[in-house]
């Protein structure tokens, strides 16, 4: 089965029950094109891909430069991929817990160098992946991975079935590494489009999205409003997943003025990514839709 290779905060895999009642249904016929501009961890990605065989281009993006790349090697270097893995994998499971952290912290300084070739640095990014914090991505302003050991006590580092499965499916899959509305210029015929940007706070001290150098606030979030209007005009699909805002504020009319043609729903989701276990839980999300 393929599922996501990664660990992601913000990833979908608790949203798909709800996710799934609004793909549309002409995705099975009318659509030629599935898009994702932000793929992240790709839950959504590989459930379409799995159930919706028959849709002939699938584009997919990310900002992150270090997340598409491995995507590309998973698509079409997995084997030696895997090989790259079960290397750290082994070595990994020979150490002590103290020794693990210190192994870690030399990857991780190895990862921020960047001058490794792109299998290697994607087998770093996998095993970083897998044994940091809550499998957290964050850079500081130089771009560097920062995220502190993660004390697992038997990380899958290396899982080949899905990494080879995942490469399969990923075979005429479109990988692209720039900004969102960029994909626009490779779609063919009728469209639908994914979008998971990086979650708007839901307050100041909420925010884990700092996913790249250059952070997604509300001027993105406008800008990517305007594009979906875009797609709209342009008789694509969208659907669009975010946070809501009247978790914390009842007053917050952000997200429902900015897409107030349209369709939005709130559905129940788990934050499972807190410091704080008192603040993990049942909140709500937004999915907001351009169709019936």
């Amino acid at each position: 089965m393929s599922k996501p290779f990664l660990k992601w905060a913000g990833g979908k895999t608790q949203m798909l029950t709800h996710i799934r009642e609004y793909i549309p249904t002409e995705l099975n016929s009318d659509i030629n094109t599935y898009v994702e501009p932000f793929v992240g961890g790709g839950a959504v990605l590989f459930w379409i891909l799995r159930n919706f065989s028959d849709v002939k281009n699938v584009i997919i993006n990310d900002i992150n430069t270090d997340l598409t790349t491995t995507y590309i090697i998973i698509r079409d270097n997995a084997n030696e991929l895997i090989s790259q893995l079960k290397i750290l994998q082994k070595k990994y499971f020979t150490f002590s817990l103290d020794e693990r952290k210190n192994y870690y912290l030399e990857i991780r300084q190895k990862f921020n160098e960047r001058n490794n070739n792109p299998v290697i640095q994607s087998a770093y990014f996998i095993f970083l992946n897998k044994t940091c914090y809550n499998g957290l991505y964050r850079v500081n302003k130089k771009n560097e991975f920062n995220v502190p050991f993660g004390k697992y006590k038997n990380p899958k580092i290396c899982d080949e079935k899905i990494l080879l499965t995942n490469s399969q499916n990923l075979k005429n899959v479109i990988i692209l590494n720039d900004d969102f509305e960029k994909t626009f210029n490779y779609i063919e015929g009728k469209s639908f489009f994914y979008f998971d940007p990086p979650y708007r706070p839901l307050n100041q001290t909420s925010s884990f999205n700092t996913y790249t150098t250059d952070g997604f606030d509300d001027m993105s979030q406008t800008r990517l409003a305007r594009f979906c209007n875009n797609l709209h005009n342009e008789n694509h699909l969208w659907l669009l997943s975010n946070s809501d805002p009247k978790n914390y504020n009842p007053d917050d009319n952000f997200f429902d003025e900015l897409y107030s043609k349209y369709s939005i729903v709130r559905v129940n989701a788990k934050r499972s990514i807190n410091s704080d276990g008192s603040k993990r839980g049942n909140i709500k999300e937004l999915l907001i839709r351009n169709y019936s």
